[in-house]
């Protein structure tokens, strides 16, 4: 699996407000192509999304960020 980034994509424009709106995603990178980013997305914290497999249009994208691995990766705390 790879790396665990944050992928920002554009949603289009508010009807309301008029403002532009963005689509976060966040996951493991399983692979790349020309045009399409698939992601091995996180399941929801809340339990309210299971864990998915997404195509991201590399269009769409607006901002990736790498999210680094925490500190205490496999400790549990006592």
């Amino acid at each position: 699996m790879g790396a665990r980034i944050v992928v920002r994509t554009a949603d289009g424009i508010d009807s309301f407000t008029g403002r532009k709106q963005f689509r976060d995603f966040v996951g493991h990178v399983l692979e790349t192509q020309s045009d399409v980013l698939v992601l091995q997305r996180d399941a929801a914290a809340n339990g309210s999304r299971p864990s998915q497999i997404v195509r991201i249009e590399i269009s769409k994208i607006v901002r990736l960020k790498p999210i680094p691995p925490r500190a205490n990766a496999g400790n549990d705390a006592q």
